[in-house]
C-alpha cells in the first residue's frame, strides 16, 4: 500500500476502530481488503471474552474513546474495546466466521479515481453464507460411499451344499496345505 510498516499499522488500527465504532465505513478496496481479516480476528477474540483476550485486543487495536456531541458538548459514550466485547462479541457468538462484508460502490474517489467500497459489519439476523462443495470434499464423499458399499455384503445366490461350500477359504497369498500336515 506504499506505506512503511508503522504507517500501515496505524492505518489498519484507525480503520478498524472506525469500523467497530460506526459499523460501516467507506474506503478504497485495497484498504478494505487489508483491514477485514484484522477486524474479524478481533471479533473472534471478543467472542472468547476472557481478560487475556481483552488485553490482546487492546494491544492490537488500542482503546480509543467513542465520543458524541450532545448540546454542543462532547460526551464520552464508551470505548472501542468496550463496544467490541460487550456488543459485537455476543452478537456473533453463534456465527462461525464472516462477520464483515465488502460492498462495491459505483463511485470513484475524486483525487486518484480509486474504487470506493463500503466495509460493513453484518447484522445478527443475516444468514451464514453456504459453503461451496469443493472438489476434494466431493472426492472424499465418493470414496466414503464406495467403501460403505464395499463393506456392505452383496447378496449373492447361496451356494449348493457340498464339500466345496464347507471348506474354509485360504487367503490368496497362502499355498495350500499338504494333506496330513497342519498349518502352523
Amino acid at each position: 500500500m506504499s506505506r512503511n510498516s508503522a504507517h500501515r499499522r496505524a492505518l489498519r488500527r484507525n480503520l478498524a476502530q472506525s469500523l467497530i465504532e460506526h459499523e460501516t465505513i467507506s474506503t478504497t478496496i485495497q484498504k478494505a481488503k487489508e483491514v477485514k481479516p484484522f477486524v474479524e480476528r478481533l471479533i473472534t477474540l471478543a467472542k472468547k471474552g476472557k481478560l487475556q483476550h481483552r488485553r490482546r485486543a487492546i494491544s492490537l487495536l488500542g482503546n480509543r474513546r467513542i465520543m458524541a456531541i450532545e448540546d454542543g458538548e462532547p460526551v464520552q459514550k464508551g470505548t472501542v474495546i468496550g463496544k467490541l466485547f460487550s456488543d459485537l462479541g455476543p452478537r456473533y457468538l453463534e456465527r462461525p466466521g464472516g462477520y464483515s462484508r465488502i460492498v462495491r460502490l459505483s463511485l470513484r474517489r475524486l483525487g486518484d479515481n480509486g474504487q470506493l467500497v463500503l466495509l460493513q459489519l453484518l447484522g445478527k439476523d443475516e444468514p451464514v453464507k453456504k459453503q461451496r462443495k469443493t472438489a476434494s470434499k466431493k472426492r472424499s464423499r465418493r470414496r466414503a460411499k464406495a467403501s460403505a458399499q464395499a463393506a456392505k455384503p452383496s447378496e449373492a445366490p447361496a451356494a449348493a451344499p457340498g464339500p466345496a461350500a464347507e471348506a474354509p477359504q485360504k487367503p490368496a497369498g497362502e499355498a495350500p496345505a499338504e494333506p496330513g500336515k497342519e498349518a502352523k
